[in-house]
C-alpha cells in the first residue's frame, strides 16, 4: 500500500534531462493551464501547500518532482493552453515535454480536463498523443463540485460517447470526490 501522505518536494527541472538523480518510477500530471493539476497533487498527498497553486493560468513553468513514500515521483508538469498574460504556450509545453514521454521511468499519465467544459482541441490532441504512445493513463474530469447532476451527465456523455473514453474519474479537490479512486488507479499503474 502506498502512503501518499508521505510526500516531499524534491526539485524543479526545466527539462527531463535535469530530473532527480534517484531513479524512481514517475507518474506525470498533464492538462491545460489552470485545470487543477497542482491542487489535485495537494489533495492526493493531503497537504495544501505541497505543490504551489495559483488562480492565474500558467503558474507552473517547470517539471516539479514530488517523491511519494520513497517509491515513485508525482511530476507536476506545466499546463498547455493560455497563460495569465493571454499568451498561448503550447509551443513551450511541447519543447519542454518532447523528450519526457520517451522517459523509461514514466509509468503513467494523469491527464486532467475541466469537467465544466467539453474537451478542447488541445485536450483531444494530447489524448491522441498518449494513446499513440501507448502510455497507461488516467483521465480525470476535475472540478466536478461546480456541476449539477444534469451537467455531470452531459460531461459523462461527452467523454464516453463523443470521445470514446470509457474509464475516467470525476474529481474535486474541494469536496475530495474521486481522490481515493485516483490513488487506487495510480497504485495499479505502478
Amino acid at each position: 500500500m502506498i502512503n501518499f501522505a508521505k510526500a516531499k518536494f524534491i526539485k524543479s527541472a526545466p527539462t527531463y534531462a535535469e530530473k532527480p538523480e534517484k531513479n524512481l518510477k514517475e507518474v506525470v500530471f498533464v492538462g491545460k493551464s489552470n485545470v487543477g493539476k497542482s491542487s489535485l497533487i495537494n489533495a492526493l498527498v493531503n497537504n495544501k501547500k505541497m505543490a504551489f497553486t495559483s488562480s492565474k493560468p500558467g503558474y507552473t513553468k517547470l517539471l516539479n518532482y514530488f517523491e511519494i513514500d520513497e517509491k515513485f515521483y508525482l511530476v507536476d508538469a506545466p499546463g498547455y493552453g493560455y497563460t495569465a498574460s493571454g499568451a498561448k504556450h503550447l509551443d513551450n509545453f511541447s519543447k519542454m515535454m518532447e523528450t519526457y514521454f520517451d522517459n523509461p521511468s514514466l509509468a503513467g499519465v494523469v491527464f486532467i480536463v475541466d469537467s465544466r467544459h467539453k474537451m478542447s482541441n488541445d485536450d483531444k490532441d494530447f489524448y491522441e498523443f498518449v494513446k499513440d504512445k501507448d502510455i497507461p493513463f488516467i483521465l480525470i474530469a476535475n472540478k466536478c463540485d461546480k456541476l449539477n447532476q444534469s451537467e455531470k451527465a452531459q460531461i459523462k456523455k461527452h467523454i464516453q460517447i463523443e470521445m470514446g473514453i470509457e474509464n475516467f474519474i470525476l474529481a474535486s479537490t474541494l469536496s475530495k470526490v474521486g481522490i481515493d479512486e485516483i490513488k487506487a488507479k495510480i497504485s495499479q499503474i505502478l
